[in-house]
């Protein structure tokens, strides 16, 4: 009897601790997979507020910016106003397509920012 309270015991240890493991690596994972989504987020930032690449705050309202325009809409919410993320890139990359008459400037077809700066800018904005 005494030795299957041992080991009960025993096993019952050894699963606590490797649960333990378990869900403090994850914890872990999570945190660099937050650090590397933030750095992603900094630098769409950095270009989205960079008045020779993305200048998005001559017209739009940006949390964090300052001296922000309002000829076109606050961007917030990015994620209701574009559930695919590919369609926002799309409005970036060239608007011209959807809205002919629109001011926004081309920002992909006029090669102001690069196929990879303008997905660090989606992944900004899409967080807003």
């Amino acid at each position: 009897m005494r030795k299957n309270i041992r080991l009960i015991t025993g096993a019952a240890s050894a699963l606590a601790i490797a649960g333990a493991v378990a869900f403090f690596s994850n914890i872990a994972i999570a945190e660099g997979d937050k650090k590397a989504a933030s750095d992603e987020h900094k630098e769409g930032k950095a270009l989205a507020f960079d008045r020779k690449k993305g200048n998005c705050l001559a017209c739009h309202i940006i949390k964090g910016g300052e001296m922000a325009g309002n000829i076109a809409p606050p961007l917030m919410m990015m994620k209701a106003r574009f559930p695919k993320k590919k369609d926002m890139k799309a409005k970036i990359v060239d608007p011209r397509i959807t809205k002919p008459n629109t001011i926004m400037p081309p920002f992909g077809a006029h090669s102001v920012m690069s196929d990879s700066e303008i997905d660090k800018v989606v992944d900004f904005i899409y967080s807003l």
